[in-house]
């Protein structure tokens, strides 16, 4: 099944179960297992969190979620208009520095590296930005 399926709403904590919903069926009606729809969900859910909370700051916005496959990936892309930022860019969190020591939060992009098979960002030409999220449905995927 090659179908694109599309989803925008405001970028609120609230509509986060919605676009879990939405992530997991369009996910699942690709055909592919169990492990890659909870990678992807898990994934999309990090990444848009991270728009609302840090990109949005509690200002009115939207997010389109876009699930559709590529050959053998199930691709996600994420549009908003936040300020710029590029994830691909953070550096990794420091695993090795005890819990308490830790800033809080800054698991999320890790999260989405470690269960995504690629993660890429570009800013639109029309302003704005898009997170690109693969994840191979038939192999197994190497660690980044």
């Amino acid at each position: 099944m090659n179908a694109q399926r599309s989803l925008c709403l405001a970028a609120e904590l609230e509509n986060l179960a919605t676009i879990r919903d939405f992530v997991r069926a369009s996910t699942a009606a690709l055909g592919v297992g169990p492990q890659v729809v909870y990678d992807v969900v898990l994934a999309v859910d990090e990444a848009v969190t991270n728009v609302i909370v840090h990109g949005y700051r509690g200002r009115p916005g939207t997010i389109q979620v876009e699930v559709t496959r590529e050959a053998t990936d199930v691709v996600v892309r994420l549009r908003d208009r936040a300020p710029p930022f590029d994830p691909t860019g953070a550096p990794p969190p420091d695993l090795a520095r005890p819990l308490e020591e830790r800033p809080p939060g800054g698991l999320g992009i890790y999260l989405m590296r470690q269960t995504m098979d690629e993660v890429a960002y570009r800013l639109l030409p029309q302003g704005g930005n898009e997170l690109i999220l693969k994840k191979k449905s038939s192999t197994t995927r190497s660690k980044q």
